[in-house]
């Protein structure tokens, strides 16, 4: 039987933390998908992950089970690689697993309170207005990147791999596949991001906002995380999508007459700012057919 992670994180352990030494193997992602392989405990269930050889004990109240007589394509386990110390700020080299630094803090969501300190203290870690790993290069901008870095660090979820057509077959047959990058995993690019809030993000717990206004409100009063992501007029341009975070004091939205006009941004792109908002005016309304944006659309979580 499938079951799937129903919480922000989940800790994947050896033993059951009742047991002495109980030490936490890797924290499974929200949504990602686990086989039980043995129940006798009603508090803490022995599973496997799914497209690893890593097995070990979760509690059993954070799990979800899968109904798959009505699974659709949707539903398939998401591909997660585990962090890696080889994806860091200074290198390039596997951007697409997270971040494997144990100094980068994750949000701490006691209150409202404590997760705007937290995400003030994760974009300053992150520093994409200097960090290596976001800088453009001839190839291509990073901001797909860095936002995945950025909600993966304040537990929320957007997907940076998507399986590949040859990898959904054998998933739909109840087989397992390895994730192996750009065979039976791709990147997901910006404008693929577009699509996927439009269409699977409310599984995920994602909002959808009318305005900007409302955006900046929402994630000022309540520390959580918002999301603009626009799609580009020629679909193999890179779009671009940016994080709205809560004002400090210091780093402010631009109003006019009381209302956010240009929420506070944090971006990589062509430039890379930890904090922005005048500076790019309303960048996602660009009308231009070879520059801007056919359309662009506002998502908030908690």
């Amino acid at each position: 039987m499938k079951y799937r992670v129903a919480t922000s994180s989940l800790n994947l352990r050896d033993f059951p933390p009742t047991m002495d030494n109980s030490t936490i193997l890797a924290d499974i992602p929200f949504r990602h998908t686990v086989k039980l392989l043995d129940n006798t405990e009603s508090d803490w269930w022995k599973v496997k992950l799914l497209n690893t050889d890593k097995e070990g004990f979760v509690c059993s109240k954070d799990l979800e089970l899968i109904d798959e007589t009505t699974m659709r394509n949707s539903d398939i386990e998401i591909p997660n690689f585990e962090p890696s110390p080889k994806s860091s700020l200074d290198s390039k080299e596997e951007t697409y697993k997270p971040i494997g630094n144990p100094d980068i803090p994750f949000r701490d969501l006691t209150n409202a309170e404590t997760k705007k300190a937290s995400i003030k203290k994760i974009i300053d870690k992150l520093n994409v207005s200097k960090s290596f790993r976001y800088e453009k290069d001839e190839a291509d901008t990073y901001c797909n990147i860095y936002t995945f870095d950025y909600c993966f660090f304040t537990k929320v979820y957007i997907p940076r791999l998507r399986w590949t057509d040859k990898a959904i077959e054998e998933l739909e047959k109840g087989n397992e596949v390895p994730l192996v990058f750009n065979d039976t995993v791709r990147p997901f690019y910006s404008n693929y991001l577009y699509d996927w809030f439009e269409e699977s993000s409310s599984n995920f717990g994602w909002e959808k906002i009318t305005d900007v206004d409302e955006l900046q409100k929402k994630v000022n009063e309540n520390g959580g995380v918002g999301i603009i992501s626009a799609k580009r007029f020629i679909l193999n341009k890179s779009g671009h999508i940016v994080v709205v975070v809560p004002e400090t004091e210091t780093e402010k939205a631009f109003r006019v007459d009381g209302k956010v006009i240009y929420p506070l941004q944090s971006q990589a792109g062509y430039d890379n700012y930890n904090y922005f908002s005048e500076v790019r005016k309303d960048w996602w309304a660009n009308p231009d057919p070879e520059k801007g944006y056919s359309s662009a659309i506002f998502y908030y979580h908690d």
